[in-house]
């Protein structure tokens, strides 16, 4: 089969896969080709996104592939996406954000031993806006759910990965790191609220 029809069966495959994504080893599965042309079918994909204007990109997290929008369009997405109710994230929801981006995958009970209440609630809204994900479950006592962000988190804060996060200062005491996460959050979300007031 020629590259290019590959390569077009293979974007099919990642638009058809959605939310969930799609692994190089599953495409090279379906279409019974080695890891290799797998990832440089990919790399072709990317570099053609990357170069035509076009509106979507390929991400990556955890070893999973996904169709994507394009970061610097997410104002659109969220206009596209308002309802009534506020889209301003409480103080709770921030802090617990910044905790699970900077430290996941990280439990509820890890993320309440950080903030030092409980945190049920900020989770849920999280979950609710699909900023955060469950994504497997801690060895030991209880086996409890591990949190991580959600590949919708980088499209709402406008970043392609988590490397993009800013680096915290080093030699912070875990107060002083909580609140330079804290900050740059409430930055990126009053920014948000402002676009989406205009």
């Amino acid at each position: 089969m020629e590259i290019n029809d590959l390569k077009a069966i293979a974007e099919g495959l990642l638009f058809a896969s959605g939310d969930e994504g799609i692994t190089v080893k599953q495409l090279s599965r379906i279409l019974d080709i080695t890891d290799k042309t797998v990832e440089h079918l990919i790399d072709e994909l990317k570099y053609d996104y990357e170069n035509t204007d076009r509106g979507i990109m390929i991400m990556q997290s955890h070893q999973v592939f996904h169709l994507t929008t394009k970061p610097e369009h997410s104002v659109y997405f969220k206009k596209l996406l308002e309802t009534p109710q506020t889209t301003r994230m409480s103080q709770a929801a921030l802090e617990t954000l910044a905790i699970i981006a900077y430290q996941q995958p990280i439990t509820r009970t890890e993320i309440e031993e950080v903030r030092g209440v409980k945190s049920d609630r900020p989770v849920q809204t999280l979950i609710a806006r699909s900023l955060i994900e469950e994504v497997g479950r801690r060895e030991g006592a209880g086996r409890p759910i591990l949190f991580a962000t959600s590949k919708e988190f980088l499209t709402y804060f406008g970043l392609t990965s988590l490397e993009e996060l800013p680096p915290l200062p080093e030699n912070m005491d875990q107060e002083e790191m909580e609140q330079e996460a804290d900050l740059f959050f409430e930055k990126f979300s009053d920014q948000l609220d402002h676009s989406n007031n205009n």
